[in-house]
């Protein structure tokens, strides 16, 4: 049969694992949108599917992700060659696991193979394959794992999303997942693409799911933090594309035991792994693969069907388990009690004095089936009112909110709690409303970045890493720019110090080339972008200052990489 499981990401670089991605907080308690929150892959190819069994009946599992059906052509099989809808061994499996309890996402691709929207570019094909797989299988999920060459085809990625919004709209209470290789820093830039690829299509992807494994950072590398710092930065790069994703629309999935670069994902790992989603109400975990839930026997070294690490059998699914009872994600979307996600659309407006934003507010069935879902704001200063048009919803439907501002409210950002609730419960998100003076976008006051084109021919007044300094070619405009030089233990980071206007929202901007280039502010604000170009490229990060404005920032590289070049700041 043939073995379709996870490989290294074939963008991975041996990459240190300590940097300054800086950490982002959750930014809304909303239930995740993935119905199931622990959901493991299981290999439908390599004849160990009686484990999954044992995980179903013994062991608490409520849901799995079966891997992997293939595009071929415009025709799909699993990953043994046989038809979906027709594999003798497959489907009976998949059938008893739906009787014994569990509920199944099928996914597509995987690193052996691709999926459809890959392999046909006749879009009325890919959706009948994608419905295909959900008649077939009677499944509300589907997963679609993007990996080598795959993640870089544009077009197939359009036709990805197309195909989504297509089967959404026929499928109200259809959710999917993109599964991506990540490094400790977060998605690629085509990972990146792939979010901006759904954005386009005017969809949101319900699960990121990214796959923390096989850094090639070295076998000593700490692959719980790495996985924590991994889901971090992807949900910075997330909201840098659509700032209404959160930490629910993030899947977490490592390798388990022995990884392909021979790093080791722990138990310890696992327990890091299941406090930060438990934390952060993160949208689903998962692992690869229950296949691998167990200890080899002598001196086997098979990486597909055991973990090559002394552990008890399931013993990684019992320490993901208990994540399923306490996520508020749906409890496994076993029995029938109904539960709903809730989002609001851009998170964060900057509104003058006598100026008004709206935003809109979105609900999802993750669970059950649609309920009626009242919505109330909360935490809006005095003078500043807030509504919803309607003021109910049934989830699965949205709502537009506006927040209309008095021209006495004094400056500063507000957060107000934007709350949804229904007969099973309630959800809430948060919306930062910036006030600012009518007078301008900056609220007045503050300062602003010296020698930010580096035309003085001087690094003053930036302080920099050893190795770091002012060249004349290549630039982005004038006659000089920076070099950022790493070294092997560090990124060649320059600061500079600035004070800005209290409680304001600013964007940073500045031109960069060359791999892995960092920019950001650290201090009295968190926030940091990245790309990796060998031309010019502008980055944008958006930060709000605290009480007392003033921020530190930032451009980098990284560990033993070459040089980046950097020119051009604003501060606005």
């Amino acid at each position: 049969m043939h073995v379709a499981r996870f490989a290294a990401s074939a963008c991975a670089l041996a990459l240190a694992t300590a940097g300054a991605v800086g950490t982002l907080a959750p930014t809304s308690s909303a239930a995740a949108t993935s119905v199931y929150s622990v959901a493991p892959y299981v290999d439908m190819s390599n004849g160990q599917e009686g484990l999954l069994d044992t995980a179903i009946t013994g062991h608490q599992l409520k849901a799995y992700t079966a891997a992997f059906v293939l595009g071929e052509g415009c025709n799909q099989i699993w990953g043994d060659t046989l038809p979906i809808g027709a594999d003798s061994y497959t489907d009976p499996e998949i059938a008893k696991a739906k009787a014994e309890g569990a509920s199944v996402i099928i996914s597509s691709g995987g690193a052996s193979g691709e999926a459809l929207a890959w392999t046909c570019s006749t879009q009325s094909s890919i959706d009948a394959g994608y419905q295909a797989i959900i008649n077939d299988y009677g499944v509300t999920q589907l997963d679609f794992d993007i990996e080598g060459a795959a993640i870089a085809d544009t077009a197939a990625a359009a036709r990805q999303m197309q195909a989504m919004k297509d089967l959404k709209a026929s499928n109200p209470n259809l959710r999917f997942s993109m599964t991506m290789p990540v490094l400790t820093s977060g998605l690629t830039n085509d990972g990146v693409n792939v979010l901006k690829a759904a954005k386009n299509a005017g969809i949101r992807i319900d699960v990121v799911n990214i796959m923390t494994m096989d850094y090639y950072a070295g076998t000593g590398t700490e692959m719980g933090q790495g996985a924590v710092s991994a889901a971090q930065a992807t949900l910075a790069q997330m909201q840098s594309v659509d700032p209404g994703y959160t930490y629910a629309n993030l899947g977490i999935t490592p390798m388990i035991g022995k990884n392909d670069d021979g790093s080791t994902f722990t138990l310890a790992d696992a327990h890091t792994v299941e406090s930060f989603a438990a934390q952060n109400s993160v949208g689903r975990l998962a692992f690869w693969s229950v296949d691998r839930d167990q200890p080899c026997s002598g001196s086997a070294n098979s990486l597909s069907t055991c973990s090559e690490i002394s552990q008890n059998s399931l013993a990684f699914t019992d320490a993901f388990v208990p994540y399923e009872g306490s996520s508020g994600g749906g409890g496994g979307g076993g029995g029938g009690t109904s539960d709903f996600s809730l989002t609001v659309s851009p998170g964060s407006a900057s509104v003058a004095q006598g100026g008004s934003a709206t935003a809109t507010v979105s609900t999802g069935v993750t669970a059950g089936s649609a309920e009626s879902v009242s919505l109330s704001a909360s935490g809006a200063p005095s003078g500043v009112s807030v509504s919803f048009s309607p003021a109910s919803v049934n989830s699965g439907s949205s709502s537009t909110l506006t927040a209309t501002v008095g021209s006495a409210v004094a400056a500063g950002t507000y957060p107000i709690t934007v709350t949804g609730a229904a007969t099973t419960g309630s959800h809430t998100a948060t919306y930062s409303l910036t006030v600012t003076t009518s007078g301008g976008g900056g609220g007045g006051g503050g300062g602003s970045l010296t020698n930010a084109g580096f035309e003085t021919g001087s690094l003053a007044p930036w302080t920099c890493q050893s190795g770091s300094s002012v060249v004349s070619s290549p630039v982005h405009s004038g006659s000089h720019a920076l070099q950022v030089t790493p070294s092997s233990s560090t990124t060649g980071e320059c600061d500079q110090t600035v004070t800005l206007a209290p409680n304001h929202s600013y964007t940073l901007t500045g031109w960069v080339q060359g791999p892995y280039a960092y920019i950001g502010v650290s201090g009295g604000a968190s926030a940091s972008t990245w790309s990796s170009s060998s031309s010019w490229n502008q980055l944008t990060v958006s930060f709000s200052t605290g009480s007392s404005g003033t921020v530190t920032v930032f451009v980098h590289g990284w560990y033993a990489q070459a040089n980046v070049y950097a020119d051009d700041f604003t501060l606005s």
